[in-house]
Order: structure tokens, then sequence, then C-alpha cells
């Protein structure tokens, strides 16, 4: 062993990797050992490794898989900072999903006692007119899906040449599900604003489009969003119930503001277009 040589307990502890995950990157080509002695086999990192092994297990720390630091470190010694930032911010996105999700478990667990309070109307049939709608649908999570195309929306209302066309909501946003079975990933997601006045849009993805006129089974829903499926089960039975076939996308019409009420306050009608 040479001066610059690090045996592999003590690079373990510098780095603050363990040696099974040492030996797991030295296995990928993610992490080689400047040195390997040829009759033990004993591993030896360099000095200059250090700040590599630290970066990995930043990395690790921000969810990267292997793949994507070999991408990320690619990326950087190339200079390519495109590739960079993309990887980081997509790292980013699954964060804010997950501090999303670990936010509504505290919220409920601090509220144990109310986890699973939701109220409910009586289901209904309806008929539900011709609506003019500014529109957008991605594919995507649920979590974060829904949100960036309200927010997408927003912003082409707000936008100064829609506010001097006096362009106006004139109904809630709505969520509609095109896909018929749930998907963490790659769900066929459209969010829509009923509006009225003559909508300017510059976003190509976003449309100004009619729902069609439909007959549907409703109800409203109290509570968090995480006990909605309670009014979905409700709505279904209540279809079977009265012969009634489902024949188009679930839609969720959110009728207050989650960011202003409390969970337990959220009020959102869900409609499943029917015939009989």
């Amino acid at each position: 062993m040479t001066l610059d040589q690090i045996p592999i307990g003590r690079f373990s502890v510098v780095t603050r990797l363990t040696q099974k995950a040492l030996r797991y990157y030295d296995a990928k080509g993610l992490l080689v050992p400047g040195a390997k002695d040829p009759f033990t086999g004993y591993r030896y990192y360099t000095g200059d490794q250090i700040g590599a092994g630290v970066k990995i297990r930043h990395l690790a720390d921000l969810g990267f898989t292997v793949e994507e630091m070999a991408s990320y470190f690619e990326a950087e010694a190339n200079g390519d900072a495109e590739t960079v930032g993309r990887l980081l911010s997509s790292r980013l996105r699954d964060a804010e999903t997950e501090l999303a999700r670990l936010q509504r478990a505290v919220s409920l667990l601090r509220n144990n006692k109310e986890m699973m309070k939701t109220t409910m109307s009586e289901p209904v049939v309806k008929d539900v007119p011709r609506l003019r709608v500014l529109s957008k649908r991605e594919t995507g999570s649920y979590d974060t899906t829904i949100g960036k195309l309200i927010g997408d929306l927003m912003t082409v209302l707000n936008a100064p040449e829609n506010r001097r066309n006096f362009v106006k909501m004139v109904g809630p946003v709505m969520t509609i599900y095109h896909d018929e079975d749930y998907r963490e990933e790659g769900a066929d997601i459209e969010v829509a604003v009923p509006v009225t006045g003559k909508v300017a849009v510059e976003d190509p993805a976003v449309e100004v489009r009619n729902l069609e006129p439909a007959r549907v089974v409703s109800l409203v829903h109290r509570g968090s969003y995480e006990t909605i499926g309670q009014a979905y089960q409700r709505l279904h039975g209540y279809a079977a119930e009265k012969g009634l076939l489902i024949v188009g996308p679930m839609r969720d019409l959110y009728l207050n503001d989650p960011n202003t009420f409390a969970p337990d306050d959220i009020m959102t009608e869900v409609q499943a277009p029917i015939q009989p």
C-alpha cells in the first residue's frame, strides 16, 4: 500500500458509504477502487476519489439511481449543464411529490381521531349542460400533474390580454380522469375551467373546447382528498342499484379552495356520466 492508497474501511468512514455500498458501486463501475491487491483482492482508494464518494452519498440521499448517477457524472465531466439541471429538476419534482404526501400523512395522523371523517350528500342524477372550458391534458402522477395543470390554466386566465378581454371563470375547476384504472405514474389527466370571453392562448397544449352535455350521477363529498375513495364507492354502488351504466370519465369538481380550508372542510363534487 502506497501513501495515497486508502483502505476500504477508512474510505467508508470518510465518505459515509458502507463497505457493502462501496463494493456495489465498484461492481457497477461507478466508483472503482484506484488499486486492488492482486493476491488478496483488497480494495484501496485514492485521495482524489473522496470527492466522488461524498458526491455519490449525497446523490443517493437525493434518490438518484445508479444509472442516474452515472449520467450525472458523465454530464458533469462533459460540462453538460443542461443534463445536470434536468436530472436535478427530476429529483426535485419527485421530492416535492413525496413531501406533499408526507405532509398530508402528518396532518391526518395529528388528527387521528378525525382521520377518516367524511360526509357526503345523497347521490342524484342530473343533467349537466354543455360547458365551454379552458383545458389542458397531460400524463403523470395525480399529485404533481393536477396541481401543475391548474397552475398552467390560471397563468393563461391571468395573462394581460385575457384580463383586458374580461375573460372569467364561470364554474369550478375540474379534473377529468381519462384512464379506466388507477395509475401511479402516466395517468391521463385533464384539468378544465369553465370560462366566458375571448380567450387568448399561447401555450399549444392549452385549448378552448366544449364539454358535451351529459347526464351524470353526482354527489358532494366533504373531507380530505384522502377519503374521497368513499365517495367513488358510494357513487358506483348507487349506479349499480339503479341499473345505471357509467359510460365516461369521472370528474372531480373543486367547490372550494383546499389552500384556504381545513382538510375536513374541503368540498368536492364527484360526477360520473351515465346511461340507463
